[in-house]
């Protein structure tokens, strides 16, 4: 049985930063493809960021360069580093998981190809 379960968020200025981890049991996180997303209210879920087992990263425009999806192999532990934060990031944060490709994706995933997720944790970024 793989499980997630997301740490950190809260409540954060504008401008200010935050970094989110994600405890992967179950699986191996370097070999597997990872991913984060996220979702507003009232809003469809977005892909922020994957990772794939070479630790190559891709990113969704919205979060270039302000965003970085990391991992490590040891604590199994991935994690999403977010900088230069802005109040339209408050959402709420899921670390997503699949197994099956070996950790060979190569690309931004969507929602659809993770089977496993965390419970989410919001992030607020107050003005």
């Amino acid at each position: 049985q793989v499980k997630l379960v997301e740490t950190g968020g809260g409540s954060v200025q504008a401008g200010g930063s935050t970094k989110l981890s994600c405890k992967v049991s179950g699986a191996a996180v370097s070999n597997i493809c990872a991913g984060w997303f996220r979702r507003a209210p009232g809003e469809e879920r977005e892909a922020l960021a994957s990772i794939n087992k070479y630790d190559d990263t891709y990113y969704a425009g919205s979060v270039q360069g302000r965003f970085t999806i990391s991992k490590d192999n040891a604590k199994n532990t991935l994690y999403l580093e977010m900088n230069s934060l802005e109040p339209e990031d408050t959402a709420m944060y899921y670390c997503a998981a699949a197994v099956s490709w070996s950790g060979h994706c190569y690309e931004l995933q969507q929602a659809a190809d993770f089977r496993y997720w965390g419970q989410g944790v919001q992030v607020t970024v107050g003005i």
